[in-house]
């Protein structure tokens, strides 16, 4: 990106997010939290954010595997876990994946239902826990996802509290190196599991880098050729974009409702 300049994290930022955690936690009366755990970024380091703010014997995570899980996503979560002492508990969602499979997806089938499907089941396992324990569930989806509305509906995007929400996947990741989030998930390449082989980049079409340069630049109510010239992109990558993140509107509200009357 050549003019866009997204704010660099500060620890005050940082400093704010944990104390935001703590008192909503607290404020809610709550026992802990319960929190989806991939081997990615953004759950490391809503993990870390909560062990600072409301200490590890309040937050359980939950990996939950399916076919396509990597070998190696199995051992990060577990090693995470152990290294921050939060409870860590495995739910293989494949059987509820095929049950709701066989059901569903009949004639032509794509990868991106079957993704729903997981997604949902994960959502489901997550409330499951956080009912039995008086816990809620902590959310880990970032502004980029939620402005592009990457995320499934009552699937990853269904939680009780999203500390991330106002964060680029960018500052995520200056987040995560200043709270101690291994470097090697910061670097690895940002994944929602939901297919082998996916990754959010290439089903998106564009980096994360360039996005958030959009994104910013948007919420600064800046015009397509602003937004071009700063980011070096075309201005239809641009209008595109905007198109997406404006499509997107309903996944980010509430339910809509009559108006008053």
């Amino acid at each position: 990106m050549t003019g866009v300049k997204i704010p660099n994290i500060t620890k005050e930022d940082v400093d704010g997010l944990v104390g935001f955690i703590r008192r909503t936690v607290d404020g809610i009366g709550c026992k802990g939290v319960v929190i989806g755990i991939s081997g990615g970024l953004d759950s490391a380091t809503v993990t870390k954010l909560c062990v600072d703010a409301i200490g590890a014997d309040r937050v359980l995570n939950v990996f939950m595997p399916s076919r396509v899980t990597p070998a190696e996503d199995y051992k990060t979560t577990s090693e995470l876990c152990s290294i921050w002492g939060t409870e860590y508990k495995v739910v293989d969602i494949q059987p509820a994946v095929d049950a709701l499979a066989a059901v569903l997806l009949t004639g032509k089938e794509t990868p991106l239902e079957r993704g729903n499907i997981s997604a949902r089941c994960r959502m489901i396992v997550l409330y499951n826990l956080a009912k039995k324990r008086d816990y809620i569930v902590m959310g880990t989806s970032n502004q980029s996802e939620i402005m592009m509305g990457y995320f499934t509906k009552f699937g990853d995007g269904a939680c009780d509290v999203t500390p991330l929400a106002n964060f680029y996947k960018t500052e995520v990741r200056q987040i995560a190196a200043m709270i101690g989030v291994p470097e090697p998930i910061i670097s690895k390449p940002p994944s929602a599991g939901l297919w082998e082989g996916q990754t959010d980049e290439s089903e998106m079409g564009i980096t994360y880098k360039d996005l958030d340069g959009i994104l910013y630049d948007m919420d600064q109510d800046k015009t397509d050729a602003q937004i071009a010239a700063d980011t070096g992109l075309t201005r239809e990558r641009v209008a595109e974009i905007r198109k997406q993140v404006e499509s997107m509107e309903h996944k980010r509200l509430p339910a809509i409702r009559p108006s008053d009357f």
